[in-house]
């Protein structure tokens, strides 16, 4: 058992010394300043902050004479009469490598600057031939491959629109999504591979296809079969890419469309939310620099799939001209894929840290890595102990936002030290605070956490929602002109924060109000526990059962003494009230394809919703597990 609060790494001052935040700070005249005072700034001064972000890193483009700065949420508008394009500035010319990719197999490829920006040039030629222009839909039903970057890239360059999926998504998954945009192009592989098993998706993508009559035209990627098959109908991603053509970019208005978002669809039709060329690029400069202290030189790995915010978030490492490491496959040892490529940032869901500190392993051969991340679900203490015991000298830094934003609302800088089940900072730029159900902000207690001012990387629309009601609905509508994440947060006198899992499946019980996070904390430290799941029955002005699903480690069982045993630690660590009615095993329990546990449609499962109902499959990395929670 570890406390919450044990300090596990503090910077140095020579790590203090060359961090990227710390040249920032004197360029803009605020050295030595406290980290709170200069956050307080951010988000007090808005223009003058984003501002100082688009001078500091020299954003190619016109930020225009318009305020910088107009209106308040949800109708803010940035940077009015800007043009920038999010391609051009990725992929300025610099020397040396810009893209790493790797596979399962021991497959590995390498790109320089100069043929990356040759292998976008001859896409964004084929795309134009295609009859691709601005605002056109380009959809990528494609794994975590170089040519996913490549066809992202030669479709912003144009002004289009990219969205995508990952190949493990079910087919109504992906129709569900690319039904609601239109795309001019499919982009789509034959089939992938993961934990050594092939998967051929060419009658998915057939499918698909027939499923979106606006397709003018769909391109195969060979990724198992390394070559195009001549009776399948469509355009070969060697066609596509075989002639040269310039390398040119469409300048766009600061809030044009770049790409498309979805929402997980777990309980309804996935919103597509649509992020703006400006406010991703000055988010991701400002986020990657002094968040995750990326630059030149270093080499940037996360864990994801093209299906989840964190791949955008990765491959904006170009933008800051740090190495991406891209990755197809399953992570079976993600910390020697770190090692064999000189990873100095590592990225990973908190399951995976959780997973290896079980496992006991003891990662080697980092010596490049100067920071570890952690996202998806909040990390207990013991995860932060692990690093600090495994990678000494290695601060971790936990991190919370979402595919709303596509960054993190509250995180961590290379200034602060790190505290075992602490996040350290709020964000620049993000206005997080606690909420009360009165809507008065509340420190060192858990509330609702919302921002009470604009980020640029808000989504400027969801698609298919021309008078805005749905982005209204989905943030604004308890809390008038506050955005409502729906996470429950604790922010502490000094800035630093704990996420408490979502606002709507918290525990209820007796008035007593607690995240589930701290719930796991307790159940998955069990080493006969692989994974868990709590569920609270209770409904508005009535209390409810209180259910414990686990998925157990490999030999054990759910023994007399592991029940008695499990009961006692909630009892003494929670409270009595936070003793499960019933605990009952089940052979997984069910996330989404991005990993977050799924305890909403359980819960309206439990409450009798149909389990056809509660949860859209397509949407889950598991779904046949649904059938083990019923009343």
């Amino acid at each position: 058992m570890v406390d919450e609060g044990t300090l596990v790494w503090e910077p140095t001052p020579e790590v203090a010394a060359r961090a990227r935040l710390t040249r920032y700070l004197a360029a803009v005249g605020r050295a030595g300043r406290p980290y709170e005072d200069v956050w307080a700034w951010s988000v007090t001064e808005p223009a003058a902050f984003w501002t100082s972000i688009w001078e500091y890193f020299g954003v190619l483009g016109d930020p225009g004479e318009g305020p910088v700065l107009a209106g308040e949420m949800p109708d803010a508008r940035w940077f009015a009469g800007a043009s920038l394009n999010y391609a051009e500035n990725a992929l300025r010319e610099r020397p040396g490598t810009a893209v790493v990719f790797a596979d399962e197999d021991g497959g590995r490829r390498e790109l320089s600057w100069a043929r990356l920006r040759e292998e976008v040039a001859r896409v964004r030629a084929g795309l134009v031939r295609l009859g691709v222009t601005r605002g056109d839909r380009v959809a990528g039903y494609l794994p975590n491959i170089p040519e996913a970057l490549v066809a992202f890239l030669a479709t912003a360059s144009l002004g289009a629109i990219w969205s995508a999926g990952s190949p493990d998504f079910g087919v109504p998954s992906v129709v569900d999504r690319f039904t609601q945009i239109a795309p001019k192009v499919l982009i789509a592989v034959d089939g992938y591979r993961y934990a050594g098993k092939s998967f051929d998706r060419t009658e998915a993508v057939a499918e698909i296809a027939a499923a979106l009559p606006s397709l003018r035209a769909t391109v195969w990627v060979p990724r198992l079969s390394g070559e195009h098959d001549p009776t399948r109908a469509g355009v070969p991603w060697a066609e596509l890419r075989a002639h040269e053509g310039p390398l040119e970019f469409e300048r766009v208005p600061f809030g044009h469309p770049l790409w498309i978002l979805y929402s997980s669809g777990t309980t309804g039709l996935p919103k597509p939310i649509v992020h703006g060329h400006g406010g991703v690029v000055l988010e991701h400069l400002k986020s990657l620099s002094f968040h995750q202290d990326l630059g030149e030189g270093d080499v940037f790995f996360w864990y994801t799939t093209t299906g989840w915010m964190m791949w955008n978030y990765l491959v904006g490492a170009l933008l800051v001209g740090a190495v991406p490491v891209l990755y197809d496959g399953a992570p079976t040892d993600l910390w020697r894929l770190a090692a064999d490529e000189g990873v100095t940032y590592f990225g990973v869901g908190a399951p995976y840290i959780l997973a290896s500190m079980k496992a006991g392993e003891r990662p080697g051969g980092l010596e490049r890595l100067r920071g570890i991340g952690s996202t998806g679900s909040p990390l207990p203490p013991e995860g932060f102990a692990w690093v600090a015991d495994v990678l000494p000298g290695v601060p971790l830094g936990s991190f919370s936002g979402g595919t709303d934003v596509c960054t993190g609302f509250v995180g961590a800088t290379p200034l602060h030290p790190v505290r075992a089940g602490i996040i350290p900072c709020r964000s620049l730029g993000a206005a997080v605070a606690a909420f009360d159900p009165a809507g008065r902000p509340v420190t060192g207690e858990v509330g609702e956490l919302v921002l009470t001012q604009p980020m640029p990387s808000m989504p400027v629309m969801f698609w298919n929602d021309p008078g805005g009601e749905r982005y209204r609905d989905s943030y604004f509508d308890v809390y008038p002109g506050v955005w409502r994440h729906g996470d429950w947060i604790r922010v502490d006198d000094d800035g630093s924060c704990v996420i408490y899992g979502r606002s709507d499946s918290t525990l209820n019980r007796g008035g007593v109000r607690m995240g589930t996070s701290e719930f796991y904390r307790v159940v998955e430290r069990f080493p006969e526990i692989a994974d868990s799941l709590v569920i609270d029955t209770g409904q508005l002005g009535q209390e409810g059962r209180l259910l414990l699903y686990v998925t157990l480690a490999d030999g054990a069982a759910l023994t007399d003494d592991l029940r008695s045993a499990l009961r006692t630690a909630l009892r003494g660590e929670l409270s009595p009230r936070h003793v499960p009615d019933e605990i009952r095993v089940v052979p997984g329990i069910p996330r989404t394809l991005s990993g977050k546990k799924l305890e909403v449609p359980v819960r309206k499962i439990l409450l009798g919703t149909p389990v056809e109902q509660a949860a859209n499959p397509d949407a889950m990395a598991n779904p046949e597990v649904l059938r083990h929670f019923t009343p």
